[in-house]
């Protein structure tokens, strides 16, 4: 086994059931296919059984999330005793539709790209199946402030693709929704953080990622087709707790060190640590108060609800953030010095966004 496909179960029975005969079908030699399930109470494990007894099962004893579950699921993976040739990781989720020969250029990719850590096909919806889908499109990108757009999705508006996008390009993040990821370099960054739960946890990956000087890729010659919300409906407010919480603590792991790399070009370790330091909790600042905005939109609107998930996802950032340590940003800087930091978006892309309309998308391929 050199590749192991994860679907990350918790109660889409029916996904499983509608999608899972052409994931299983389009297995090339040295991939196969496995189903870890998070305590599902829907039947999903006994649909599994029954229907699909040859799809090896791992049964994990609650819902420990997205970060947690995958964890889990990739540590018994690599303990199996057919895993001593295990390359690839790739995360999938159950309302993903794939067609043949989607994995082959995945693994073509990375077995000719040793630099790449994790790479990506392009994401379709499943609905509107030339249109890019929301979760990951053609491959992500982050701005100034934390917000994350893609090539082909930028907030909600989505383009179709008309093979703009049919390169293969380095980019910020790949979508979880179907990621392939180095057994070695996840294993090597502990995988995902638990502390996210669900949501934003593989952009965080992707950062710390490269802040080891990895690299990130979309590979075009893949595409796959997303239903989206297979878990939680889009209008969850859970959901957006999650999103506010999690975007604050990806922000919190890698700011510091994403500036003080290029601080360091022109000043000591220690004064570019504590100088990246003092930029990292401003942008922070910022985009707590720009949440703030946002939840005093979501209260006037008559959506509590949504305004309620703002307060508390703060709330939990601050009971959950690491912090940022000078001490620490140094000697990230010192055993880094040939890392180029991460290129995030220079500029704010909601007014920029709101501002072109749909010229955004032409306006960023001229910059990106």
């Amino acid at each position: 086994m050199k590749t192991a496909v994860v679907i990350l179960n918790w109660n889409t029975r029916d996904f499983l059931k509608k999608f899972l005969p052409g994931l299983i079908s389009s297995m090339p030699s040295g991939a196969e296919v496995m189903v870890a399930d998070s305590a599902s109470s829907d039947g999903s494990m006994e649909m599994l059984s029954e229907e699909f007894p040859s799809v090896r099962q791992i049964r994990l004893d609650d819902n420990y999330g997205f970060t947690g579950g995958y964890n889990r699921a990739f540590e018994a993976v690599a303990g199996m005793t057919d895993a001593r040739d295990l390359e690839y990781f790739v995360l999938i989720n159950s309302d993903i539709e794939v067609a043949k020969g989607w994995l082959e250029p995945l693994v073509a990719w990375m077995d000719s790209h040793p630099d790449c850590a994790a790479c990506a096909p392009k994401l379709h919806s499943w609905q509107d199946k030339d249109s890019f889908e929301y979760a990951g499109a053609a491959g992500g990108l982050l701005d100034k402030f934390g917000y994350p757009f893609c090539r082909g999705r930028v907030m909600k508006r989505l383009e179709t693709d008309s093979g703009q996008y049919d390169t293969p390009a380095r980019v910020f993040w790949a979508t979880g929704a179907c990621l392939m990821v180095r057994k070695e370099d996840y294993s090597r960054m502990g995988g995902l953080d638990d502390r996210f739960f669900a949501h934003m946890e593989e952009i965080d990956l992707c950062w710390r990622l490269q802040l080891e000087g990895r690299e990130i890729w979309v590979v075009p010659q893949s595409v796959v087709w997303h239903v989206g919300g297979g878990t939680l409906s889009n209008d969850s407010p859970w959901k957006l707790k999650l999103n506010f919480r999690n975007d604050l603590l990806m922000l919190d792991n890698n700011l510091a060190k994403t500036y003080s790399l290029d601080f360091a070009k022109r000043m000591s370790p220690g004064k570019a640590a504590a100088r990246a330091c003092r930029k990292a909790s401003r942008t922070v600042l910022v985009r707590k108060v720009l949440d703030g905005l946002s939840a005093a939109v979501y209260l006037l609107s008559g959506r509590a609800d949504y305004f309620r998930s703002v307060v508390t996802a703060h709330k939990e950032f601050r009971q959950n953030r690491h912090g940022t340590d000078v001490a620490a940003v140094k000697d990230y800087i010192l055993s880094h010095k040939d890392v180029e930091a991460p290129a995030l978006f220079p500029r704010w892309i909601v007014p920029l966004a709101l501002f072109k309309g749909n010229g955004i998308f032409a306006f960023l391929r001229s910059k990106i």
